[in-house]
């Protein structure tokens, strides 16, 4: 039980991370472009510095990113050391994708059988009806 509580968990808090549109947006261009700067990111959103700062943290806290500097991203040209680069994290997609995968099947197992159901209504209604005693 303890097991998928926290699955239960992890899937909640990735969920509420990309309830917000910007936040997806994030996850978009850092999935396309690989690690950038908080800049970088709000930049290429449109968006202010400070609004990224606050959706970066809540990315980070729901583990969907993981903050480098710039040496350990291998990036080129003028490192520092202080200068953070965001990375994506897909590992917390996981628990997600499974409970996404579950809630699909019993979906299709439902509609399958909503399927058999209707069509043996339709195929009886078709069949032609006989009088009986007459």
């Amino acid at each position: 039980m303890r097991a998928q509580a926290a699955a239960d968990r992890a899937v909640d808090a990735t969920l509420a991370a990309l309830a917000e549109p910007t936040r997806r947006r994030v996850v978009s261009l850092l999935r396309e472009g690989g690690p950038r700067r908080a800049s970088e990111i709000a930049d290429a959103l449109g968006t202010s510095r400070q609004a990224i700062s606050r959706h970066l943290r809540v990315l980070r806290e729901a583990g969907l990113l993981r903050e480098l500097d710039e040496a350990q991203a291998g990036q080129a040209g003028d490192e520092d050391a202080r200068a953070r680069l965001y990375q994506l994290d897909v590992a917390p997609l996981a628990p997600l994708h499974d409970w996404l995968s579950d809630v699909q099947a019993f979906w299709s197992d439902q509609l399958a059988a909503f399927k058999v159901h209707a069509e043996a209504r339709t195929k009886a209604h078709a069949q032609p009806h006989t009088k009986v005693g007459r």
